[in-house]
């Protein structure tokens, strides 16, 4: 990987990234997706050099954390030199609740998001215009990857409000030249006539909510197939490549992946390619990556697994810097986009990962395996339990309508072998009625953690 050495003075710092106006031809790429990887990793280092400087000098919280680990943004000489400076998470953002890591003032704050808080304190997340105008642009680069074209309708399932999915979304698909319909979550029946009614070709939602409309449509004596939709842009969860092949198969469309954290942006750091369907490209230009050893925080190369680390190159209002995601995948030489790199499907997180008798284990996995099983659904959850002093997983999946219980029940014991033989741990397993377990428009719950209960 090629360095940047030239040290810059303390005065010869760059100015921040000004958007340019959309292109008069909607379906032409950006120029910075072009780029080639030397070409991007200069780009990278002028923008890092501003961005260091731009938190220090105006978020406390920033300079705090660096004079205390006897770091300066005078230390980032070359790209390498990012290691230097330490990771932040979740609770750098909210200890600074609601407003302290801004580094503008309120009257250029133009949009403020925030995240659920279900794990704790919500953190708050906020945009200048630029930011705005940035966001935009790159989940238009992702729609377009994906086969969107101007024009097109776009049926938005991802929620409105504070969460940043359903305004992220709304916002590209503009920009990109398309129709939003501004469904938001949840009304499954009336998704289900607005998409035959409105005859949108695309759809942004959540894997797994796609899947429970399909339940819809037959419910409905609809079969998916007849519907006008071509393409799905789909995220906000993990999710394997069986799933996407059960969506395909089910809507006769291409589905796509696009990620994205609200921390950083929202939907639109990466996404991927309709031509080649291996990964979500990350938009080097805006978004430096890494990948780290989650337990001891040492630096991987390309090719290996670990915990996925962002640090933001362009964001005036919120500036962050090797923010760990949790997210586990692996970094991989771009292909339709050759000078951005790839990540992997994302396998499970760092803070969602069940340790069952020290064998480590991800919904992702069950979830790869369920989909090898005609007779068993791709919904299921997981439940840990320690009724006796030691840890049980026990997983409740559907039977397909088109099976049997007999034959859901045979499925299920080969899906029991699987797992111990694949995964490497026993389970129970709990074979229930079709739309018996919860559907959500949102992200999904798979874990249920039952432990507490037994002690």
């Amino acid at each position: 990987m090629t360095s940047h050495s030239v040290a810059p003075s303390s005065a010869d710092v760059p100015q921040p990234w000004t958007p340019p106006a959309p292109p008069a031809d909607r379906s032409q790429l950006d120029s910075e997706e072009l780029y080639s990887r030397d070409e991007i990793e200069a780009l990278q280092y002028e923008r890092l050099r501003w961005t260091l400087h731009h938190a220090y000098n105006n978020v406390p919280a920033y300079k705090e954390l660096y004079d205390s680990h006897g770091v300066h943004p005078r230390d980032f000489k070359q790209l390498s030199d990012l290691e230097l400076f330490p990771t932040i998470d979740k609770e750098f953002l909210r200890a600074a609740y609601p407003f302290k890591a801004l580094a503008v003032p309120m009257d250029q704050i133009r949009r403020i998001h925030a995240s659920s808080g279900t794990t704790g304190q919500p953190t708050t997340v906020a945009y200048t215009e630029n930011d705005i105008e940035m966001w935009a642009s790159l989940v238009a680069r992702c729609m377009r990857a994906a086969g969107v074209k101007p024009g097109y309708k776009v049926h938005n399932a991802y929620g409105y409000g504070l969460f940043t999915g359903g305004l992220g979304a709304h916002y590209g698909a503009e920009r990109l030249g398309c129709a939003v319909i501004p469904m938001s979550g949840g009304q499954t029946e009336k998704q289900v006539q607005m998409i035959t009614d409105f005859e949108p070709e695309v759809i942004m939602c959540t894997p797994t909510y796609l899947l429970a409309l399909a339940d819809g449509f037959a419910n409905a004596g609809i079969d998916p197939k007849d519907t006008s939709l071509k393409v799905a842009v789909l995220g906000a969860e993990p999710w394997t490549d069986g799933m996407r092949q059960e969506i395909e198969k089910l809507f006769d469309l291409k589905a796509c992946d696009i990620y994205g954290l609200s921390e950083l942006m929202g939907p639109g750091v990466a996404g991927e390619s309709v031509e080649t369907q291996d990964g979500c490209h990350i938009w080097e230009d805006h978004f430096r990556p890494e990948i780290i050893d989650p337990i001891n925080e040492n630096a991987l190369g390309d090719g290996e697994h670990g915990e996925l680390v962002f640090t933001t190159l362009t964001r005036e209002a919120l500036p962050i810097i090797r923010f760990r995601t949790h997210d586990l995948t692996s970094l991989e030489p771009g292909t339709a986009r050759p000078g951005h790199r790839r990540m992997k499907r994302v396998t499970g997180r760092s803070d969602d990962m069940i340790i069952l008798r020290g064998v480590n284990i991800f919904p992702t996995q069950i979830e790869e395996i369920a989909l090898e099983i005609d007779t068993l659904s791709p919904h299921f959850t997981l439940e840990i339990a320690r009724p006796n002093r030691m840890d049980e997983l026990t997983i409740k999946i559907e039977r397909r309508e088109t099976a049997t219980l007999q034959d859901a029940e045979a499925g299920g014991k080969e899906l029991q072998a699987r797992i111990k033989t694949r995964v490497g741990c026993s389970c129970k397993l709990e074979i229930v009625e079709p739309h018996t377990l919860a559907r959500s428009s949102g992200k999904l719950r798979r874990i249920y953690d039952l432990r507490e209960l037994n002690d």
